[in-house]
């Protein structure tokens, strides 16, 4: 990681100052370019151990308008045992009980602290993976799985490869919970993506809403994922907005300042007029044996002081015409990668949706098919009222393990053992 000190010219600090107050603003709005798809609940997400991050440090160099990123720091690490993270330079960083967003600040902070930053550091914090969940009992596959946010039991249980078969006999009906319990897990996704691909669709037209379209009406909780959908696009509509307005200050206060040069310069050369005249006279003088060679010489130093001051100016001014072509272009690409990057994520959705309804097409048929071979698998019907199935949450609070009833549609954590327990009730 390289550490370097970036002087100012004498004569502009406030132009300095002023640059480095749009430019920091700037810089938040890129900082605010963290993952975009993450949910309330993962900000109200408590860390624990075998909790994964992703981290990512930068910070703002305003001497001269870049960001540095921290890749020494930069990368992925896991929660351990004793609930801390061990990051080069800070060491053992205490994240157990706190939120993302505590650990960024505390990252920055540390870092500030260390290394003596003029500016904090701009760590932001993302859970790349969840501790996991752990199924045990009447599953066809007990064992550890993956967590991801919104898992609800019958997720995880289809996870699992759903109920275990008790007997030869019921070999139909599991088939068909397994396929009825995918069909939920697809109708989720489906909702889900169906409302992206609306939101995208919006984004890419330039509308300020999202149209609720007939497809959309006939989706569980369509309001719900709309309204959340509708909330992300205003963020980053926003966070486009105050990039595009930065780069915009940016520029003008450039042009300004290259205005500003421009007035001096004149003033400059006036002063330079003056000081050469005032040599050229005073060389007459020295000549005719009327001046001191001591006056002569101060006449040079000083025209040769206004050209110097001159040629900085000039420097500067171009520096500064150069940075407005960058603020300019930098606008530009700001412009066609939001387009871009909304195509390509809405060619994504699509192609999501096409594979996803295919797996949903294939799970209804399998439905359809255990209910054709037998009859039992109607039994397994979503209201419970010809199974017996039980569900108990192990979960660890404070410190100790307490056992929670729950149902197919209670939420799971991290770290959550579910056992399940199921009685088919013959007629």
């Amino acid at each position: 990681m390289e550490f370097k000190m970036v002087g100012t010219a004498t004569g502009f600090s406030k132009n300095v100052a002023s640059r480095k107050f749009f430019a920091l603003a700037v810089t938040a709005s890129l900082v605010l370019l963290g993952p975009l798809h993450a949910s309330a609940q993962e900000k109200q997400y408590l860390l624990g151990t075998a909790d994964k991050l992703r981290i990512r440090v930068a910070e703002w160099q305003p001497a001269d308008g870049t960001i540095r990123n921290w890749d020494v720091i930069n990368g992925d690490y896991s929660v351990g045992v004793s609930g801390s993270l061990s990051l080069p330079f800070i060491g053992q960083l205490d994240v157990a009980g706190k939120t993302t967003g505590q650990v960024g600040e505390e990252i920055g902070a540390q870092l500030q602290s260390k290394f003596a930053l003029r500016n904090l550091p701009s760590a932001s914090v993302e859970i790349a993976q969840f501790r996991p969940v752990f199924l045990t009992g009447d599953v066809q596959t007990p064992g550890e799985y993956p967590y991801a946010p919104n898992v609800t039991v019958l997720k995880a249980v289809s996870l699992a490869g759903g109920l275990r078969r008790s007997d030869a006999g019921q070999r139909f009906a599991r088939d068909f919970i397994n396929a009825r319990g995918d069909a939920a897990v697809y109708d989720d996704q489906r909702g889900r993506l169906l409302a992206r691909q609306a939101r995208l669709q919006a984004e890419v037209r330039g509308d300020t809403e999202i149209a609720k379209t007939p497809a959309l009406e006939k989706i569980l909780n369509i309001d719900a994922l709309l309204e959340s959908e509708n909330a992300l696009m205003k963020s980053r509509s926003e966070r486009y907005t105050l990039q595009l307005k930065a780069l915009t200050d940016l520029r003008q206060l450039l042009e300004t300042e290259v205005e500003s040069l421009q007035k001096k310069s004149e003033t400059q050369n006036r002063q330079l007029q003056l000081a050469n005249e005032d040599k050229e006279k005073v060389n007459r003088l020295n000549e005719q044996g009327l001046a001191l060679a001591q006056r002569r010489i101060s006449a040079e130093e000083r025209a040769a002081e206004v050209e110097s001051t001159l040629l900085d100016i000039d420097t500067s001014s171009l520096r500064a015409k150069q940075d407005i072509n960058k603020a300019m272009q930098d606008e530009i690409n700001l412009r066609n990668d939001w387009v871009a990057q909304r195509s390509k994520e809405l060619q994504d959705t699509e192609a999501e949706l096409q594979k996803l309804n295919l797996q949903l097409g294939t799970s209804r048929e399998l439905m359809s098919e255990a209910l054709a071979q037998s009859a039992e698998a109607i039994r397994f019907d979503p209201t419970g009222k010809s199974a017996s199935i039980t569900y108990v949450i192990v979960r660890e609070e404070g410190g100790q393990s307490k056992e929670i009833k729950a149902d197919e549609t209670t939420p799971v954590q991290p770290g959550d053992v579910i056992k399940v327990s199921s009685d088919v009730l013959m007629q």
